[in-house]
């Protein structure tokens, strides 16, 4: 579980870092302005990282199967080697996916405008520059990053609907820890895709609220992720308890 959150860790880091420091600089040196190599860059960067972390979000949900579900064989299923490897296989699907939506990107013909309404360099508000018909690069983009989002999130719920029908035969005891631990990914689950399918599912229209809710998945759920495993994990919870004691003995004593 510590390593996928570990992997998780990373990939949100990277995902904020490669939109945010950005946005950032622009506010304050009110600089508006970014090239078309940077732009590209900032395409498959966040594509990258965002594509990754939703491997890693379905990798730690078969964690949870296999912890919960098989727990006697656990330690043989996911060992080391077997973790390694699928973290692995996880990085390259994601520099596959990356590597389809840069070059949809570079495929693409601009002569026209050159200002996008939007906080960052992604496809949709990209599509809008394009001197050409993007229907095609329209569905082709809706059947990529579309298509990994909603049969991600399906198949997600799907597994959490088998976990927790497993858990009639486990004690109460069973039951409460194993719930412990699937609550905090399925509230992660919920809040990143629900943003990303809102994003990327529909055809090429535009709401007011595209940018508010591109804001949250780029920056603000990689901000939650951490407090959220962080305050649902018991020993995490033991140490602030344990802190917390220590500072009131310490203040009384003053």
């Amino acid at each position: 579980m510590y390593f996928f959150l570990f992997h998780l860790s990373l990939s949100d880091t990277f995902l904020s870092t490669s939109i945010a420091p950005r946005v950032i600089a622009d506010a304050l040196l009110k600089k508006t302005t970014i090239s078309f190599s940077e732009c590209m860059i900032q395409v498959f960067s966040s594509h990258f990282f965002g594509c990754l972390e939703i491997f890693i979000l379905i990798l730690m949900a078969v964690d949870r199967y296999v912890a919960i579900c098989k727990p006697l064989h656990y330690m043989t299923i996911m060992s080391h080697r077997v973790c390694g490897g699928l973290m692995a296989l996880a990085w390259v699907g994601a520099c596959v996916h990356s590597s389809a939506q840069i070059s949809l990107a570079l495929s693409l013909p601009f002569c026209g405008p050159n200002v996008i309404d939007h906080y960052f360099c992604d496809l949709q508000p990209l599509l809008k520059l394009a001197c050409t018909d993007t229907y095609v690069t329209n569905l082709l983009l809706v059947s990529n990053s579309g298509a990994i989002c909603t049969v991600s999130f399906v198949v997600l719920m799907f597994s959490y609907v088998i976990i927790l029908h497993s858990l009639r035969n486990h004690s109460a005891e069973g039951r409460r820890k194993a719930l412990s631990t699937c609550i905090s990914h399925i509230i992660v689950v919920i809040l990143f895709f629900g943003p990303c399918i809102f994003i990327y599912t529909r055809p090429a229209t535009t709401f007011p609220m595209d940018k508010m809710i591109a804001v949250f998945y780029t920056i603000g759920a990689p901000f939650l992720n951490p407090l959220i495993y962080t305050l649902r994990n018991a020993e995490v919870k033991n140490a602030m308890r344990m802190l917390w004691r220590k500072k009131l003995i310490s203040d009384d004593k003053r």
